[in-house]
């Protein structure tokens, strides 16, 4: 366990709703306090019948200071869960394991390991007084009881304060609504930045209309793979219906983030006052061409605000058709939990490709489930604005909008510790660690995810860039200027395992099917 030492916190009055509801119960004889938490609360979803997602924790009291236990406890219905503990900076070192029971059957899992890959954001958002710190959420499926035991092992001894367990149900949406191939919050289409070079596509990409598969997909583009994905999610399993959620759009403005180059914090500027912007920028801001190599000190720079009628442009370049990819509000997630407006970069100079770790054993109809319950997790457990990755795939080769803000634009992530404030995060969904391997459907969708996000931006998917490290990983030293590649894996900017050894061994391989993808720019 790290040292105790008090965190300088970040007071901005930022305005977070009372996760924990009133009843306490402590569990006879177990040193176990069991404290129900609403992760939507009576303001939650949108009165169209559908069920938010919850949030249920168990705190794990106890007198030993070096381990705590829980015996097989019944529990309301959960799907993902995960421990979490009082002060972000503790980094925990010691070994929690839980074993959870299927609400279908009664039976019980083999134990399981919790990953502790995460860290709190460099940013601002990493600062507030309510961030916790957690393990790697861990998809379970549909659960009703929970067996752990946490242990200590490490140079300090002791198990972190306030430990507890943090369950998450998913919820329900309605089914059939919200596919998309672009704008954040479920707009239909792809929205364009302000801070944009490039104009927006004429429209949204064709949207197939075949179900998702739920099994090994086959071959496009003339290689052996995985079926191509649909943006709409097949039939799920009751509590796991792909479909829309709560589309309330946050109050306020976003804010952009750095200008290009490296910089060693994540700095902001002014917003637009439109939180919602027109599709096509009425000023067409110039700068250099881009390059992968960004160097020097960025100077804060505005953007126009969109408006009126655009004048017509014969420099600007247009950017390339957007991939399929399934809205906030096709997955259902709950806007009512992101309390703050998203900022945003200057420029996307990488994108670093993660795993969910948790599990394989899904079906692609429980994909929507799994990321609104990520979504909850992330704000409700590690105390984040909104979910950490920027987007996610699955197992079919179907892409899924993450934190909010514009597909198209360069939101400001939560994913790579030391490196967010220049790159985009993909997770795809499963664990590549222990014997998981990426369908060739999962794979060509990062390639053409990739290639489609740093073309916005006229990266190269096959080069290098130069970043400046924000924060110690582990990898980096702050300040240190980082050599990577344009589509990097999560271990090569921060000390951990993710994106797992078979995902990571097939980067090569993306960046090549990202350098020949029709979403590249030039091809």
């Amino acid at each position: 366990m790290s040292p105790r030492g008090t965190r300088a916190r970040r007071a901005n009055g930022k305005k977070h709703a009372i996760w924990l509801a009133a009843g306490v119960v402590v569990l006879g004889a177990t040193g176990v306090t069991a404290v129900a938490a609403s992760a939507g609360g009576e303001d939650a979803g949108p009165g169209d019948g559908t069920q938010p997602a919850k949030a249920h924790v168990l705190a794990l009291d106890g007198k030993d200071p070096k381990k705590r236990a829980l015996p097989r406890t019944g529990t309301q219905s959960f799907s993902l869960i995960g421990v979490s503990w009082e002060d972000s900076g503790d980094t925990f070192e010691g070994t929690a394991q839980i074993r959870t029971r299927k609400a279908a059957t009664g039976e019980w899992s083999e134990w399981r390991d919790l990953d502790f890959d995460v860290r709190a954001p460099e940013s601002a958002e990493g600062e507030e007084s309510d961030v916790r710190g957690a393990s790697e959420p861990l998809w379970v499926g549909p659960s009703d009881g929970v067996e752990a035991r946490v242990v200590a092992d490490g140079e300090e001894t002791a198990v972190p304060d306030a430990l507890r367990l943090d369950m998450i149900d998913p919820g329900e949406t309605v089914k059939g609504k919200g596919k998309s191939n672009g704008g954040g919050k479920g707009s239909g289409k792809v929205t364009a930045s302000p801070d944009a070079t490039q104009t927006t596509p004429a429209g949204p990409a064709p949207e197939p209309s075949d179900p998702v598969p739920t099994e090994e997909p086959t071959g496009s583009a003339g290689v052996p793979q995985d079926p191509a994905p649909s943006t709409t999610p097949t039939e799920s399993t009751p509590g796991t219906d792909p479909t829309e959620g709560p589309t309330d759009e946050p109050t306020g403005a976003p804010t952009d983030g750095p200008t290009d180059g490296p910089s060693t914090e994540p700095p902001t500027s002014e917003a637009p006052t439109d939180p919602t912007p027109s599709t096509v920028p009425t000023e067409e801001p110039t700068s250099p061409a881009p390059t992968t190599e960004p160097s020097g000190t960025p100077e804060p720079s505005s953007t126009p605000e969109p408006s009126g009628t655009p004048e017509p442009s014969t420099t600007a370049p247009t950017a390339p058709t957007a991939p399929a990819i399934v809205s906030r509000a096709g997955w259902g997630a709950d806007e009512s939990l992101v309390q703050d407006p998203p900022s945003y970069l200057n420029k996307v100079d990488a994108v670093f490709v993660h795993h969910t770790a948790g599990t394989n054993d899904y079906a692609c109809a429980d994909s929507p489930a799994i990321i609104r319950a990520i979504l909850t997790y992330h704000v409700r457990t590690n105390g984040w604005n909104d979910i950490g990755y920027n987007f996610f795939v699955d197992k079919c080769g179907t892409v899924f909008e993450g934190r909010a803000g514009g597909v198209d634009r360069p939101v400001l992530g939560a994913h790579t510790y030391g490196f967010n404030s220049y790159s985009s995060g993909i997770s795809l969904l499963g664990n590549y660690e222990s014997g998981g391997t990426p369908t060739a459907a999962a794979k060509q969708a990062i390639a053409d995810l990739a290639a489609w996000k740093l073309g916005l931006h006229g990266v190269d998917p096959e080069a290098k860039v130069t970043l400046t490290a924000a924060a110690d990983t582990g990898v980096w030293t702050k300040g240190q200027a980082a050599t990577l590649n344009t589509i990097s894996g999560h271990r090569d900017g921060y000390a951990t395992l993710c994106p797992g050894a078979t995902l990571y061994s097939e980067l090569p391989g993306i960046r090549t099917a990202a350098g020949s993808s029709p979403y590249a720019t030039g091809n």
